[in-house]
């Protein structure tokens, strides 16, 4: 997105349109904003947020939410919420992408960050 300045967005059908794996939207202080569209069979891959809040709200497809121990299927209309120090994953269990909205509070990409593919944001993060 060529103005990541917007403070209002239509931000569900941003996400139904992005098809890129990861997007940075919005970086504020304290709050960010990333598009993702997850391809079918695949995850956002597991990881760990030290002194990060993340919010996951889902708007296509369908899938499972790995938070902490707990296994939950997650449908468009959900909504995920990721303490800080928990352990996640979220993985593409329908047919076609899986496409949601995320904030990192406090934000946890540069501002304008694009990965096309998730190869391509494991290789930025390495």
């Amino acid at each position: 997105m060529s103005d990541s300045k917007r403070a209002t967005m239509p931000i569900v059908k941003m996400a139904k349109e992005n098809d890129e794996f990861r997007q940075v939207v919005h970086t504020g202080e304290k709050t960010q904003v990333v598009l993702m569209s997850v391809p079918e069979g695949g995850e956002i891959g597991g990881e760990v947020h030290e002194g990060h809040d993340q919010v996951l709200i889902f708007v296509e497809g369908n899938g499972k939410a790995v938070i902490g121990d707990a296994v939950t299927p997650i449908n468009e209309g959900d909504l995920s919420f990721v303490p800080s120090g928990a352990y996640h994953n979220f993985v593409n269990t329908g047919k076609g992408p899986l496409k949601l909205y995320t904030t990192y509070s406090p934000p946890e990409h540069a501002p304008g960050t694009e990965h096309e593919t998730k190869a391509e944001a494991d290789a930025a993060e390495e």
